[in-house]
């Protein structure tokens, strides 16, 4: 992320410029190589599930595939329900990523050039439509495959708790609180996202320590 950004964080935001502080540079990097079908797939694998479980889901499914850096929707429509659950794929997930590879074929789901002229806001409409896809899942490829920078998503479990803990509060805010009051990191949202994901795994290491 630039030092635009960074400057105009702490700046509007003396709590997050301490944070800012504390975790150092940012160092996301988004992967402008995966196609929004895979980015899309990798979401629904990980919903609802930590992420050492979902990425094993994930590693059965790409070895079924192992001369493909990562299957193609044809791939994943060849494939029957029942050679899909065995990955470990529920039933409600092995129906999202058949959708999902449908509509990748349909047009429905850009392609990785064509999503590059949409905004932000007609990206998560269009792929919303697909079943098991939710806005929270969209903002995931804007942030991680196209680095879109001013996404906020407030329905984030981390990044809900990296607020509680940063800004000193008991209860996570809820998502429309948080969205009134991160109008003041427009317009880079998503490194503010970043940092309180480190903020929230920070509490969460600290939470692990033995009491001395």
């Amino acid at each position: 992320m630039t030092p635009e950004a960074l400057r105009h964080l702490g700046s509007a935001d003396p709590v997050m410029g301490r944070l800012i502080r504390r975790i150092g540079p940012c160092t996301l990097e988004p992967d402008p190589g995966r196609t929004p079908c895979e980015s899309l797939v990798r979401a629904v694998a990980h919903q609802q599930l930590h992420g050492k479980a979902a990425e094993t889901i994930l590693g059965r499914f790409l070895a079924r595939f192992p001369r493909r850096r990562f299957p193609r929707p044809e791939d994943l429509l060849g494939l029957a329900d029942g050679d899909m659950r065995p990955f470990g794929f529920s039933t409600a997930k092995v129906a999202a990523l058949r959708d999902t590879a449908a509509r990748s074929l349909d047009g429905t789901i850009p392609s990785s050039r064509a999503i590059r002229s949409l905004s932000d806001e007609e990206i998560i409409g269009r792929l919303c439509a697909c079943r098991g896809v939710g806005r929270w899942t969209v903002e995931m490829l804007l942030i991680f495959k196209l680095g879109r920078p001013d996404v906020l998503p407030v329905d984030d479990f981390g990044v809900r708790e990296g607020f509680r803990v940063t800004y000193g509060h008991d209860v996570q805010p809820r998502p429309g609180e948080l969205l009134a009051f991160g109008e003041c990191w427009r317009p880079f949202r998503t490194t503010a996202a970043w940092y309180l994901w480190r903020a929230a795994d920070a509490e969460k290491e600290r939470l692990r320590r033995p009491v001395p």
